[in-house]
């Protein structure tokens, strides 16, 4: 194995000084501008690489932001990346992005793992079982600025964004019942996060107002994998009273939904009508084109990105923000909607 090239290796074969070498590598206004370009020509010729963490412990900064969400293979969770990354990269922050496949443990190693990178702040959107939160009091001790999305949770300090989901879930379930529906199903994930928490608190609130009983059989708690889709399907199939509408907190699930109940003999909309979550592209590629809620994953990116870093930068102080919430959307589509009928 070859040795590594250092500022001291650099400066001898450029005949000047370690202090000009590592001055024109971090393009310091003293340094000549046909200086740092001798340096900076020597360096790529011999292959030098800039030692990142050295660096950060002299200046306590290492322009990185770390991210942990749930899973990469969402198009939500894909879009909310894309937004963070735009803001981040425009400013020379990098993202270190790591996903706690819905595991609290994998979640807390995570955190513990981007906590010793060195990064500057810390974005997250929560596993499906994470009921502890000691694994970021670590942050909160040392002040680096700590961010929830999507999936939230309420610790002191520390500023969460999201969109009004009980709101949302109150307009997904208002239009199945301005739709004719009378005997309302609402497939949740864990209730024991916020969102879906507050999903279904909208979900009863319109049932509530429309002098509908809420019980038991109005909602069947999953983690929405689409591996798990017959236990819906046996549900509506085997309900005392037939189920004609359903509200499900995932499109990627009603799409599967969809699916396997028209395999059954279900029409949909006329047997069943439907309404998913996110506006995934999945939502118009099933027959019929599914009516959603519209999370808008990118602009929340966008604005976890410039609120995490305006406040690295002392534009403002996120530690005396609550809650950002941002616009959603009811799309009406045929598989809720008697007008396609």
């Amino acid at each position: 194995m070859s040795k590594k090239v250092t500022i001291y290796d650099l400066a001898e074969m450029l005949n000047v000084s370690p202090a000009t070498v590592s001055r024109s590598l971090n393009n310091h206004h003293s340094i000549s501008e046909e200086t740092k370009k001798k340096v900076i020509a020597k360096a790529n010729e011999v292959g030098y690489r800039t030692n990142k963490f050295a660096a950060n412990l002299s200046n306590q900064k290492s322009n990185t932001i770390g991210v942990i969400v749930p899973r990469l293979n969402s198009h939500f969770m894909s879009t909310v990346l894309a937004g963070i990354e735009q803001v981040a990269n425009e400013v020379g922050y990098n993202l270190i992005i790591s996903q706690s496949l819905e595991s609290e443990e994998k979640e807390i190693i995570n955190a513990k793992t981007l906590l010793d990178s060195g990064v500057d702040a810390l974005l997250v959107s929560l596993a499906n079982d994470t009921s502890n939160y000691q694994h970021f009091e670590s942050y909160t001790k040392r002040k680096i600025p700590l961010l929830f999305f999507d999936r939230v949770i309420d610790l002191p300090n520390c500023p969460t964004i999201l969109i009004d989901n009980q709101a949302a879930g109150y307009e997904a379930t208002k239009h199945l019942i301005d739709q004719g529906c009378t005997n309302l199903l609402h497939i949740s994930g864990n209730l024991k996060r916020t969102l879906y928490k507050d999903r279904f608190t909208g979900f009863k609130n319109a049932l509530l107002e429309n002098q509908f009983e809420v019980n038991e059989t109005n909602i069947l708690e999953t983690d929405l994998d689409p591996k798990h889709i017959q236990i819906v399907v046996d549900t509506i199939k085997h309900s005392t009273k037939k189920i004609d509408g359903i509200f499900v907190a995932s499109d990627n699930f009603a799409a599967n939904c969809i699916k396997e109940l028209k395999k059954e003999g279900f029409k949909i909309p006329e047997d069943i009508k439907v309404v998913g979550f996110n506006n995934d592209p999945v939502s118009e590629i099933i027959s019929p084109n599914l009516s959603t809620i519209e999370y808008p994953g990118y602009k929340m990116g966008i604005l976890a990105g410039e609120s995490i870093i305006a406040h690295l930068n002392g534009s403002i102080n996120l530690q005396s923000t609550n809650t950002i919430l941002l616009r959603h959307n009811l799309i009406i589509r045929e598989s809720s909607s008697n007008q396609f009928n």
